[in-house]
């Protein structure tokens, strides 16, 4: 009988020792050997500290990718679903943070949980189990916690998401003109759209600590300068024409104007700020809602 067949796709920039734990992690679990193959396509960013040379040596099974050093998180990962995609029909796509660290049975309890008309969530804690840090999101932008069942949320974090081929075939690879954040949050509301269920795993995946900071183009404390450079880089969360996109293609032109406009004053007057907080897998920012 032929096995079923996941890719696990990742990106990385930078980070050995957390990528390597990740993967540790990842080819640790329970529960997969019987029935299941698993892929890893693994994209390095052009790190300074040769992570993909250093991952080659200890795990020589990985398909590694030369990313340009300008891909980011949503970029390398489409990069890396595409390259799977090239290589074979594969049954399930994984996406996984390489700072998300799997508790040994993860996989296993979200497979459990999949059919062709879902999507599933891996929710995530911090190392100290106080704090739940990525997941799943209701329709009113509050974060839901595991209840023990699978349950339906409306957009995710993409830090751990398992996507099966038939989701794929409809709803598609996360959009590239996403270049860092909010390709995630997108791809779930796409996918809702289209009548995709999102289903979060009734327990926690994982470890994943939040990145805690103020976001520069907000912070009083850095020059008009620096904070509207920030504001306009991959990393800000929220570069105003990447996230003009997302708002109006989820919440409509006038949202997306408005907000537009007040990302810049904003950043212009950052002592004004008093923003909520709503977390991306790969930063915390402010959204201006």
């Amino acid at each position: 009988m032929k096995k079923i067949s996941i890719a696990v796709l990742i990106t990385c920039y930078n980070r050995f020792e957390t990528t390597k734990t990740c993967l540790e992690n990842l080819f640790a679990q329970n529960g997969l050997g019987e029935k299941y193959t698993m892929d890893v396509f693994l994209v390095d960013d052009n790190s300074p500290d040769a992570t993909a040379d250093r991952i080659s040596i200890i795990f020589p099974q990985i398909q590694l990718i030369n990313g340009t050093g300008n891909l980011f998180w949503n970029r390398g990962m489409r990069l890396a679903w595409q390259r799977a995609s090239e290589k074979e029909v594969f049954d399930y796509f994984l996406w996984l943070n390489d700072d998300t660290f799997l508790f040994s049975d993860s996989i296993t309890m979200m497979l459990a949980g999949v059919h062709s008309n879902a999507v599933v969530v891996g929710s995530t804690i911090n190392s100290n189990r106080t704090l739940i840090t990525y997941g799943g999101f209701s329709k009113n932008h509050k974060q839901m916690v595991p209840n023990g069942t699978f349950e339906l949320c409306h957009y995710f974090n993409g830090n751990c998401v398992l996507i099966p081929r038939e989701v794929f075939t409809i709803v598609g690879m996360l959009d590239p003109t996403f270049h860092h954040a909010v390709g995630d949050f997108d791809y779930g509301l796409r996918a809702n759209k289209k009548g995709i269920e999102l289903l979060m795993a009734p327990d926690f995946v994982g470890y994943c600590d939040e990145h805690i900071g103020i976001p520069l183009w907000c912070n009083a404390a850095v020059s008009i300068r620096k904070r509207f450079k920030f504001l306009y880089s991959p990393l800000s969360g929220c570069m105003p024409s990447q996230f003009f996109l997302f708002e109006r293609r989820h919440y409509g032109l006038s949202t997306a104007l408005f907000h537009f406009v007040t990302l810049h004053i904003r950043a212009l007057f950052p002592h004004i700020n008093k923003l909520k907080p709503i977390k991306s897998s790969r930063i915390d920012f402010k959204m201006p809602f």
